[in-house]
């Protein structure tokens, strides 16, 4: 027993290689990169997470991995950094919710991917969506076609809003009109 104590050196464990202002300070500078990218390169990773972007995500992580800790493998570094990353994103979205040119600033505006029944090619192309995503969200939100659609906003957190084509006065009555001619046709179709 005396050996595996000796094995497990608990002083090791928590024992910091670095600076403790290294260890709040690296957290910090990766955090304030890794949101001006997101920030820079547009909003489809966050609107459209696809198998290409989960790996994206997942060795993006493993990357900055090294820059986030150091060389420090010990609990208390661990514990360091990811209070000092909790903390501080919980401060920045406080401050967002409070100031509304700061949060346009980091998250940027909302934008129209489809506007008045058109499609907006030129930001569908910004943001690195295809029309094949947008017809995808458009059917998770309940729309038969992108037909349906009169406006789409890609709002800056990456949530898509669909909003449905009111149909005129005129359409209303030529939908009403053909439902009409459906019944006769099938009431005529019984007495034949």
């Amino acid at each position: 027993m005396a050996h595996l104590m000796a094995m497990l050196s608990f002083s090791d464990m928590f024992l910091l290689p670095v600076p403790v202002l290294e260890k709040i300070v690296r957290p910090l500078i990766v955090y304030a990169f890794l949101l001006a990218m997101f920030r820079f390169l547009g909003k489809r990773l966050l609107a459209q997470l696809n198998p290409l972007d989960l790996v994206v995500l997942l060795i993006l992580s493993n990357t900055v991995q090294n820059a986030i800790i150091g060389n420090d493998n010990s609990v208390t570094g661990g514990v360091i950094g990811a209070l000092t990353l909790l903390l501080f994103n919980n401060l920045v979205v406080h401050k967002l919710t409070r100031h509304r040119r700061l949060e346009r600033l980091v998250e940027g505006d909302a934008e129209a991917l489809i506007e008045n029944g058109k499609i907006v090619t030129r930001a569908l192309e910004r943001d690195g969506i295809s029309k094949y995503e947008l017809t995808v969200a458009a059917h998770k939100q309940g729309f038969d076609t992108l037909n349906d659609v009169e406006r789409a906003v890609l709002a800056p957190g990456g949530t898509l809003f669909f909003f449905r084509h009111t149909p005129t006065t005129d359409e209303s009555r030529q939908k009403e009109l053909l439902a009409r001619l459906d019944r006769i046709e099938k009431r005529l179709e019984k007495l034949a």
